[in-house]
């Protein structure tokens, strides 16, 4: 019987062989990793200030220098920034600083980037946005506040002031509501949270129309995460909880433009520089001058980027929901999550090129956050396949 080879790698559907993805890593010399940082190197945890990264992995990002950038809604800067939590792990900034251990690539979806060194920059962002931004985070406060006022027998005082610390994140250029703190206090109260949930969503409306009254209309989005993807009118569509699921958690207000999809195009014209002295898209491109839809930011790579020299790209993110729920009376998917398109687009910029792109998917669940589907595996034969994924 004539011997058949299996499938390779990026062909396979819920791949578990763990040994031949990182034999593909180590025997590519044309590759570019684009990672997610929240759930993937990280644990999810109520707290942001709880969390904490391995020098290991650290270490690891170094050897892959050039062929590795992150790729998150988060931010690098900030009391919560990704930079804080690597400069704690190695014990102290000046480390990080002569080490060059600060990760590479886009944060706050695609408007903020740094370099190995730290350097920071915010491409294509005027001051009059960074401005309005600053003052965010004291209106999400003073909001919270507002709303817990008729809750005195739930959250008040030095408790409440507590969860607002914790919740309200003060980034640069995506500040952000993060609910996980108060659905943990709030368990026994659903319908307090949800309340809260519909307050946030209310609040991100508001920022909206200031924005708008100061002359930088059509500057802002906002973007829910985890969400249940995009209604008809690009919107994204939030998660309001159900049950144990706290649903949407965070609330972020962030620049127009900023969706993880272009950053991938960003990234690749940053990659192709490195590589060839030459930006594909210019050397002054930005997330902010992409496309939004799917199709025409594959459009845009396969007009723009020499085939010869594109790279296998992998991907690697864990937020990928999908939910049935009832509309009218029959059973309709909602697909969504932030890592979800821009792992579509890797995938798809894959099956153009031929290039053999991976998609690796991160099995959050584990963490403190309770709004990631866990991956159901069975043992086939001694050995465990995957046998339903994230949706």
């Amino acid at each position: 019987m004539s011997y058949v080879a299996p499938p390779l790698l990026h062909q396979q559907l819920f791949s578990l062989d763990h040994a031949a993805w990182v034999e593909r890593l180590a025997i590519t010399e044309n590759l570019l990793i684009i990672q997610d940082l929240d759930g993937v190197c990280m644990g999810l945890v109520n707290d942001p200030l709880d969390r904490v990264v391995e020098i290991g992995y650290l270490e690891a990002t170094q050897r892959f220098d050039g062929h590795f950038y992150v790729l998150t809604n988060g931010e690098h800067t900030g009391k919560r920034g990704m930079n804080g939590i690597v400069e704690r792990s190695l014990g102290g900034a000046e480390l990080a600083q002569l080490g060059r251990y600060y990760l590479p690539g886009l944060a706050a979806g695609g408007v903020q980037w740094q370099t190995r060194a730290g350097q920071i920059s915010h491409p294509g962002v005027s001051e009059a946005e960074l401005a309005f931004l600053a003052a965010v985070p004291k209106t999400m406060g003073d909001r919270l506040r507002q709303f817990f006022a008729p809750y005195p027998d739930l959250l008040a005082g030095p408790a409440l002031e507590q969860a607002i610390q914790a919740s309200v994140l003060d980034n640069m250029a995506s500040p952000t509501a993060n609910l996980n703190t108060f659905h943990g206090r709030l368990l026994d109260r659903p319908d307090v949270y949800l309340a809260l949930q519909q307050a946030m969503q209310g609040l991100m409306a508001d920022l909206l129309c200031d924005a708008a009254h100061q002359g930088l209309d059509g500057s802002f989005f906002v973007h829910y995460a985890p969400n249940h993807g995009r209604g008809p009118d690009g919107q994204e569509i939030l998660w309001f909880s159900q049950g144990a699921e706290s649903g949407t958690t965070d609330f972020q207000f962030m620049l127009r433009g900023a969706i993880k999809e272009a950053g991938v195009l960003a990234l690749l014209n940053r990659y192709y520089a490195a590589r060839t002295g030459h930006y594909p898209l210019g050397e002054g491109f930005s997330v902010r001058q992409a496309p939004h839809s799917h199709s025409e930011l594959l459009d845009l790579v396969i007009q723009t980027f020499d085939p010869a020299l594109m790279p296998t790209l992998v991907g690697v993110g864990d937020t990928v929901t999908s939910v049935v729920v009832m509309e009218d009376g029959q059973p309709v998917a909602k697909r969504g999550g932030s890592d979800r398109n821009f792992l579509h687009l890797i995938q798809a910029i894959g099956q153009h090129f031929n290039t053999g792109n991976l998609v690796t998917y991160v099995d959050s669940s584990g963490g403190e956050l309770k709004n990631r589907k866990a991956l159901r595996l069975e043992e086939r034969g001694g050995t465990s396949v995957v046998v339903e994924g994230p949706g």
